[in-house]
């Protein structure tokens, strides 16, 4: 099959690399991201480079791009003093041009169609980490969790195996106090 350019519509087949000073956030955006997930995705963008351009509309009287989707991918680019400098201070980013109601439906899509990660997946991936050797260290760091999700991962998966090599300590009993009988 042969395919014209000009019949693609999609516009990921169009990436730019705009400098990020030219990049401007949107002002109705509601998603928010945590500490912890925002660590998480410098080190992704850190260790995989950028895999999904940004979304944006081009202010054509203002010269800039207005973001769409991607705002917590542009934050880590102009905070991440190593990611700035490696990318040079450009921003992978797709064009869309629609007005601004339909701009912010998209925004909405784009936060919804990522959807939230099932518990029973994340734990088989745990399940499967831990049997392939990979420390608790490293499964946190590299997924993103806290000891306490691991831990509860771990006991939802209700597999022995996943605890063979914790250390786990016994609490010494406590005295009991004899209660006053005023009687």
């Amino acid at each position: 099959m042969d395919v014209k350019e000009e019949d693609i519509k999609s516009p990921v087949y169009n990436v730019r690399a705009v400098p990020v000073d030219k990049v401007v956030a949107n002002d109705y955006n509601p998603n928010v991201v945590a500490p912890p997930e925002m660590k998480l995705l410098e080190l992704s963008i850190w260790e995989d480079g950028f895999t999904m351009p940004c979304v944006c509309y081009y202010d054509k009287d203002n010269d800039k791009y207005i973001i769409v989707d991607g705002f917590h991918r542009y934050t880590v680019l102009k905070t991440s003093k190593r990611i700035y400098e490696r990318e040079k201070g450009l921003l992978p980013v797709v064009v869309i041009d629609k007005d601004l109601s339909h701009r912010m439906g998209s925004t909405i899509r784009h936060n919804r169609a990522r959807g939230t990660h099932d518990i029973g997946l994340m734990t088989h991936i745990v399940a499967e980490l831990t049997r392939a050797g990979m420390s608790d260290a490293w499964i946190m760091k590299n997924i993103g969790m806290d000891k306490d999700e691991l831990l509860r991962l771990k006991q939802v998966s209700g597999l022995a195996s996943l605890f063979a090599h914790a250390d786990f300590s016994i609490p010494e009993p406590k005295e009991e106090i004899p209660e006053d009988n005023d009687d």
